[in-house]
C-alpha cells in the first residue's frame, strides 16, 4: 500500500517558482520521478489558495493538480485547527496552516509535503503538534519536505 501524501500549497508552487531554482528543481525532479511511489491527495484550500494565482500560474498550478485526489475540509478538521490556534502552536493569522495540519491528520496522511519551514517544516512546531494530536487522540502525520522523499538510488 502506498503511503499518503498532503500536497500543501507551497510545494505546488515551487514546480514553477523561478525565484528559488534549487527548490523548482528538486521539486520538478520529485514531482515526475517519484510522486507517483505515494497516494498524493490536496485540500479545498489549496484549491482555493491556488486559485488566488495571477495567470498563467494560477492555471499551470491547477493542471498540475486536476487528477490528484481532494481531502474535504471537515467539521472534525475546523475543530482540531480551532483547537491549534487556542493552544498557541498557530496564530489565528496562519489559519490555513492550522487547516493544511488538521486535515492531514483527521484523515490520516503519513506525510504532509511542504516548504513552508516557517510555520509547518520545523521541529519546534511539529513536536508541539504531535504532543497536541496523541493527547487528543489524532494521527501525527510526518511533516517532510520533497527532498527527504527522494529514494536514495535516484
Amino acid at each position: 500500500m502506498k503511503k499518503t501524501l498532503y500536497l500543501e500549497t507551497s510545494v505546488i508552487g515551487a514546480y514553477l517558482d523561478n525565484g528559488e531554482p534549487f527548490r523548482r528543481d528538486l521539486t520538478i525532479r520529485w514531482w515526475e520521478h517519484e510522486l507517483s511511489d505515494y497516494a498524493p491527495f490536496v485540500s479545498p484550500l489549496v484549491v482555493r489558495e491556488l486559485e488566488r494565482m495571477s495567470e498563467p500560474r494560477r492555471a499551470a498550478y491547477l493542471n498540475l493538480i486536476r487528477d490528484v485526489p481532494r481531502l474535504e475540509i471537515s467539521q472534525e478538521a475546523a475543530i482540531l485547527a480551532d483547537g491549534y490556534v487556542a493552544r498557541g502552536i498557530f496564530h489565528r493569522k496562519y489559519i490555513s496552516n492550522a487547516l493544511h495540519v488538521a486535515v492531514a491528520s483527521v484523515n490520516k496522511a503519513d506525510m504532509i509535503v511542504t516548504w513552508d519551514f516557517g510555520h509547518l517544516a520545523n521541529v519546534h512546531r511539529q513536536a508541539r503538534i504531535q504532543l497536541f494530536n496523541t493527547m487528543a487522540g489524532f494521527f501525527v502525520p510526518m511533516i517532510v519536505t520533497p527532498e527527504f522523499l527522494i529514494s536514495p538510488e535516484f
